[in-house]
């Protein structure tokens, strides 16, 4: 697809397979065509890259930040379980939302917490609220790690963020979505590889070797739970899409 951006008639077009469509560039349609485009130069020039949370790199796109916050806010799960540790920007960024909301904590997995990495989680001041384990996420010793610390009656919801691979996804959406409570949620984040594909960064493969497509092969097979992106709370404009990294990556248990 080609898109031509005319700022002087205020229009938007996409040129694809010899047609022509107009927008007005002042529009919801312009502004998703737009963001769209935005999501994946972004995503190609590292600019997740660029965000910290007190003190430790995030990794994340702000948005998705604001939005999985909403998410937790509503659900107020007694534990959060996230795959993928990396700098522990994330970690830090949950256990803020516990201590804020007097209620919750977050166990990291990673299959390898680096040493430094380790050390500033630890010594940081929101590591009371935080349980790092290290091990194969999708490992049974590690899966069996995590359910000891979860206790008799306590709510969970889980973010996937480590491997995006197809089959690692699904391999851990297997394995930790018996712990996923009624109402809550499993977020298998980073179905942008999908769209990033054809970029320079990406890889060929990536369009069908995502999460998403490890969501939609669970999904059909688990009538518990449905993909459903949550909803906004709050929405005074006409936009109704997110500009997001995770498509697809919402799965809630009924």
């Amino acid at each position: 697809m080609r898109i031509t951006i005319d700022t002087e008639r205020r229009e938007l077009v996409q040129h694809e397979d010899g047609r022509e469509r107009v927008l007005p560039l002042y529009s919801r349609e312009a502004f998703d065509a737009i963001s769209h485009l935005w999501i994946v130069v972004g995503w190609d020039q590292k600019h997740p890259y660029t965000f910290s949370w007190m003190g430790r790199p995030i990794i994340q796109l702000p948005h998705d930040l604001i939005r999985i916050q909403e998410v937790i806010h509503r659900v107020r799960p007694d534990v959060l379980i996230e795959t993928g540790v990396a700098h522990g920007g994330s970690l830090v960024f949950y256990a803020s939302l516990f201590r804020a909301m007097a209620k919750g904590r977050a166990i990291g997995v990673d299959v390898e917490i680096r040493p430094h990495n380790r050390r500033a989680i630890e010594a940081h001041e929101l590591f009371p609220w935080i349980r790092l384990i290290e091990g194969d996420s999708a490992g049974p010793d590690v899966v069996r790690r995590v359910a000891a610390e979860i206790g008799v009656g306590e709510s969970v919801m889980v973010v996937l963020d480590s491997d995006h691979s197809r089959d690692h996804v699904l391999a851990e959406l297997e394995a930790y979505h018996g712990l996923v409570t009624p109402g809550s949620y499993i977020v298998a984040t980073d179905g942008v590889m999908h769209w990033v594909s054809r970029t320079p960064r990406g890889k060929p493969e990536w369009s069908w070797d995502n999460p998403i497509t490890a969501v939609e092969e669970f999904a059909a097979r688990h009538a518990e739970f449905v993909i459903e992106r949550p909803r906004w709370p709050f929405n005074e404009s006409r936009l109704t899409e997110d500009v997001t990294h995770w498509p697809s990556a919402w799965l809630r248990r009924l």
